[in-house]
């Protein structure tokens, strides 16, 4: 624990005293049985996150980030915009929009004194493959999860301009098809929303009816909100083990309102937590320099060296993976080389093709070891028994190598008649 945190945050139940105060703990039950009333979220873990992520908007000004709320799936009608609707009647202050400028979300989010709860609908149309990138969007909305994000703008003072810094931090829940981009994936808590099965069944929602509902329990909210703010303010909730950096920065203002309302609240948080990080980085294929790493690694197997005709043989003949159809082109040596030479070997070089000799010929390609470095920074690790398959098949290749025999690497290209070969360093 670093020297400014001093202040761990202590499970508490809130029971009636004199003054009439909240138990949060029953408090969030409520909160919970409402959503389950009117929304089938695919996990406990879900219902946990929302119900926190709802509180949390209460006490915005306690924490240094607000966490995104992304509701998303693969199909329509699978339950987002009611998991928004539901959304709406318990945080304070709420802008809905399906469509909204970058200048005119940060003046509505500018005035800290009202500053909206921000639920974004249809998210797909400014960020999905066809909406052109938005990027000034993105940035105001990766710039808002920051208590001291702002936005700087040149403002009119008489007869000259300004530089004036507005304040962006608010809470933000979206719903849409697919994914968003890295940088909004990766400071949100992600719901991944599917069509309702014949067997599960919630309770229509009428407007004029069940709206109410949801106001009566959002005023508890803040009511409650009030009782706890000094407790919460400069907390730092302990963390389950390896919820680190960013997910650690998403789940911190979660984990603070869990353990301010008590009861089972604390213990399902930190499972709700490690499940959906968990599954975060399960679905987290990286971009796509990562993803050719990751792939590259696996199809080395172990092997010290690949020539590039064989390493691109093996990666468009992968099903789940884009390099057939990169850009409406299938990845050849050439964009392989582009893309590899952005990383860097353990020795601070680009990844570059090397000359391969194999007893009188010569063809291009990688080994094992100038990728070594970029596969242990930026792959996730290997399971114990993948690498140890790796480990063996790596006996394997040197044995086809002996010591006595070294491989030799050629001074110059091969001339232009030099025939295709077979890749003598691959197992099987």
């Amino acid at each position: 624990m670093t020297a400014h945190q001093t202040r761990p945050l202590k499970s508490q139940n809130l029971g009636p005293d004199g003054a009439g105060a909240e138990d949060g703990a029953a408090l969030l039950d409520a909160v919970e049985a409402h959503h389950r009333r009117f929304n089938v979220f695919p996990s406990e873990a879900a219902y946990v996150a929302v119900v926190l992520w709802d509180a949390h908007a209460h006490l915005m000004d306690c924490f240094e980030a607000t966490p995104r709320l992304a509701f998303l799936s693969p199909e329509p009608a699978s339950g987002k915009t009611r998991a928004l609707e539901i959304v709406e009647t318990l945080v304070p202050r709420p802008l809905v929009t399906v469509d909204i400028s970058q200048s005119a979300l940060f003046r509505s989010v500018s005035d800290g004194d009202q500053r909206p709860t921000v639920l974004f609908d249809e998210i797909d149309t400014v960020f999905g493959a066809a909406a052109g990138g938005n990027e000034e969007l993105r940035g105001l909305i990766n710039a808002g999860y920051r208590r001291t994000g702002g936005v700087i703008r040149a403002v009119r003072e008489g007869d000259s301009h300004v530089v004036q810094k507005f304040p962006v931090y608010a809470a933000l829940a979206m719903g849409g098809l697919g994914d968003l981009p890295d940088t909004i994936m990766s400071r949100s808590v992600v719901v991944r929303m599917r069509r309702r099965a014949p067997n599960e069944k919630v309770e229509p929602f009428r407007q004029r009816i069940n709206e109410p509902e949801g106001h009566a329990l959002r005023d508890r909210l803040a009511a409650w909100a009030d009782t706890v703010r000094e407790r919460i303010e400069g907390a730092w909730p302990e963390l389950p083990d390896g919820v680190t950096d960013r997910p650690a920065d998403v789940w911190e203002p979660l984990l603070a309102v869990a353990d301010a309302a008590g009861g089972h609240w604390p213990a399902r948080a930190r499972a709700a937590c490690l499940e959906l990080v968990n599954a975060a980085k399960a679905n987290d294929k990286g971009s796509v320099g990562i993803r050719l790493l990751a792939d590259l690694r696996d199809i080395f197997y172990g092997a010290e060296r690949l020539t590039s005709a064989t390493i691109i043989e093996r990666l468009t003949g992968l099903d789940d993976a884009p390099w057939a159809d990169l850009d409406g082109r299938p990845l050849n040596t050439r964009s392989l080389s582009r893309m590899l030479g952005e990383y860097v070997t353990a020795t601070n070089q680009p990844i570059r093709p090397r000359n391969i000799k194999i007893g009188t010929a010569v063809a291009k390609g990688y080994y094992a070891d100038d990728l070594a470095d970029a596969w242990s920074r930026y792959c996730q690790s290997v399971p114990e028994k993948s690498a140890t398959a790796a480990t063996a098949a790596t006996a394997q290749v040197r044995a086809l190598f002996p010591v006595a025999e070294p491989v030799a690497v050629a001074d110059s290209d091969p001339p232009s008649t030099t025939p295709a070969l077979a890749d003598l360093t691959t197992v099987g």
